[in-house]
């Protein structure tokens, strides 16, 4: 078989891949592994708009936690975490493990929901 015809198809499913997506989510995607659209489920279900601004969502417009827009752009993570999408993965499933006297509970966030998560916030403006 011709190259051209193997490696035509390759490229355009990644093309359709990436079609429809900003380049913040695009690269919120490349820094997480996650999917945002997933992460919005799943801000949803665990109920976070209870606590937060989220942009986007649906109720999200509590005031005890703080806004999340813009935390791609933040240097730190729960005060006291370099901002990276492991360390926002990990607060986000264990935020007692990090801050035992946060007000941020322990939710049973999965790994997969955790990613989901981290996506969607880091494709916020």
């Amino acid at each position: 078989m011709p190259k051209h015809l193997v490696i035509v198809p390759i490229i355009a499913v990644v093309l359709i891949a990436g079609c429809g997506r900003s380049e913040r989510e695009r690269k919120a995607i490349a820094a997480t592994g996650g999917d945002p659209q997933a992460g919005s489920a799943a801000v949803g279900r665990y109920g976070c708009g209870s606590c937060h601004v989220i942009p986007g969502i649906a109720g999200a417009n509590a005031q005890v936690g703080p806004p999340l827009a813009g935390l791609r752009l933040r240097t730190y993570v729960a005060g006291n975490l370099p901002n990276n999408a492991d360390n926002l993965m990990h607060w986000i499933r264990h935020p007692l493990s990090v801050r035992p006297n946060s007000a941020m509970p322990e939710l049973g966030v999965s790994a997969d929901d955790a990613r989901n998560i981290a996506a969607l916030l880091y494709s916020l403006k």
